[in-house]
């Protein structure tokens, strides 16, 4: 009898788990029976389970992967706190009444956290402060243009608009290809003009933009010139500052410009007896203008003004050079002795066309010679000491006495 009601009760159990695990009910109602009654799958389940042997490289390499996404996602953060903490003291210094400027990209935010001290820092800012002044002040002065423009308009629009002239357009869009077509035969049969493009790395950003800005007046001035130069662009690497500058000036034109444009130095494309270096610093004075020479012009603009630069770039290639006789036909005042790229263009232009020096040196600017030298050296001398004797008070016999002695007594001492 026993035994019967044994047999049962284990018919019931097993009948009721299989009934369990084929409808989806919870194990847990047999929580007495449950380590009792396995199947024979999950028997072999377990032991499988407990004879495999973990694989100790793998689980390393995954630890690794996660600890480097772990790093990479902690990494973020703080950048993003640093210039939040940067963009905090640049509120803190803007309320304390520095000059700071009111917007700021990540560059130039990522710039300010680069600069090595707080003085550094503090002239980075005033010099953004004032490039977005100067741009408020442009931007002020083009609205009242524009201002004006349509108030002028409107004032034409109510009085009777004269008709456009069609004669006029015609004339500007043949004009405009007559100079092209001077500047392309100048290509064939011109003489050559070098700009030398290796002296980006003696100035700054904004240097070689007043240089291009300048280069692109010299190519408009000898585009409208008679007899144009072939001007050659040499040592112009491709994504250098200069090329920016240009691509930002003439964009889809740049392709289309009549001019030779090459990275080599000019001393591979023509021989070197036939190039005169054009520099302020040469000793030697140009008297007259050669036509079967070909200058070259240094493409430097620099405000500090470094001397003897394109005189050593000269002699290192051992080429000629020759300086513009200013103090031959100029009364020079003040400032230094160096002409912009346009003025040097129109000189040498006019030179080609006339010859004539006075024409050519009158595009020096006027503040810095007080007039030409018409008079020649002698009677120049006889004003000079006219001028000594209304400063000093003594006639030239005085002077030459007391210079005299003076050079006597220097002999001696020497």
């Amino acid at each position: 009898m026993q035994t019967a009601n044994m047999l049962l009760k284990k018919f019931v159990r097993c009948s009721a788990f299989s009934f369990s695990i084929q409808h989806g009910v919870k194990q847990d109602l047999f929580p007495l029976s449950r380590a009792l009654i396995l199947s024979p799958c999950l028997k072999e389940d377990n032991s499988r389970s407990y004879s495999e042997k973990v694989d100790l490289d793998a689980w390393k390499e995954v630890m690794k992967s996660g600890l480097r996404e772990v790093s990479e996602t902690i990494s973020e953060p703080k950048e993003l706190s640093s210039l939040a903490a940067a963009r905090e003291t640049l509120e803190m210094w803007r309320l304390a009444g520095r000059p700071v400027p009111e917007k700021l990209s990540e560059e130039q935010l990522k710039a300010f956290m680069e600069c090595p001290s707080k003085s550094a820092k503090k002239k980075y800012l005033k010099y953004l402060h004032l490039k977005e002044l100067y741009k408020k002040n442009d931007k002020r002065k083009m609205d009242e243009k524009r201002k004006r423009r349509l108030e002028t308009q409107e004032r034409a629009s109510e009085a009777e608009e004269p008709k456009k002239n069609p004669f006029v357009c015609l004339w500007a869009s043949s004009m405009d290809k007559t100079y092209s077509w001077r500047v392309a035969q100048s290509m064939i049969f011109g003489q050559p003009l070098v700009f030398d493009m290796s002296y980006e790395k003696y100035m700054s950003v904004r240097e070689v933009a007043n240089a291009v800005r300048q280069i692109v007046l010299s190519e408009g001035c000898n585009r409208r010139s008679v007899d144009p130069f072939h001007i050659h662009f040499c040592n112009l690497k491709d994504d250098s500052l200069y090329h920016k500058e240009f691509i930002k000036h003439y964009r889809g034109a740049w392709d289309r410009l009549l001019i030779t444009v090459t990275d080599q130095c000019y001393t591979d494309i023509f021989p070197k007896d036939k190039l005169i270096y054009l520099t302020a610093d040469s000793p030697k004075v140009m008297k007259t203008f050669d036509h079967d020479k070909i200058y070259i012009v240094g493409s430097m603009v620099d405000k500090s003004i470094k001397t003897g630069v394109s005189l050593a770039q000269a002699k290192r290639l051992g080429l000629e050079t020759a300086a513009l006789p200013l103090d031959k036909y100029l009364l020079w005042n003040c400032g230094a002795k160096n002409l912009t790229l346009d003025q040097m263009m129109h000189v040498l232009l006019t030179l080609k066309d006339t010859g004539d020096w006075k024409k050519a040196l009158e595009f020096v600017p006027k503040r810095k010679y007080c007039g030409f030298v018409n008079k020649p050296m002698h009677e120049l001398k006889k004003t000079l000491d006219l001028v000594n004797i209304l400063k000093l008070g003594k006639r030239p016999e005085v002077l030459q006495k007391r210079f005299a002695d003076n050079y006597s007594k220097r002999l001696t001492q020497k």
